[in-house]
């Protein structure tokens, strides 16, 4: 069972927001940095945002950055991705993940090690 669980996805417009959240089972999560990662059909999965355990740093991929905001709240064990301005190129299955040996900093280069995955949730922005 995973221990982390995603939350949010849906159905929007072009130009519409979405909230996703990813609470985790663990409390020893708080103290990781956490990502956010996307794979649309016929693609690689990316890199989107992830933030230190502090939240006191995020990264963005450049495709989203301005957009999307990632936050979290580890009095609820829980990172949260504002995404807003839609596109129908947003469209993806959405996952968190984290691991304790990496960096929010170096997510988007080694995300094919990170030890912990949700099980994702489906954005699709229709145009």
């Amino acid at each position: 069972q995973s221990q982390l669980v995603e939350f949010g996805g849906g159905l929007v417009q072009a130009g519409g927001s979405l909230r996703l959240s990813c609470a985790a089972s663990v409390r020893t999560f708080t103290y990781y940095d956490m990502g956010w990662f996307r794979h649309a059909p016929g693609k690689e999965r990316e890199f989107v945002a992830s933030i230190t355990w502090s939240g006191g740093r995020t990264y963005y991929a450049d495709s989203v950055k301005v957009r999307f905001t990632m936050s979290r709240d580890n009095t609820k064990n829980t990172v949260y991705l504002q995404m807003m301005s839609l596109k129908p190129g947003d469209t993806a299955v959405y996952y968190c993940a984290t691991d304790k040996n990496v960096a929010a900093e170096n997510m988007g280069a080694v995300s094919r090690v990170l030890e912990a995955w949700g099980q994702g949730t489906l954005v699709t922005v229709s145009s």
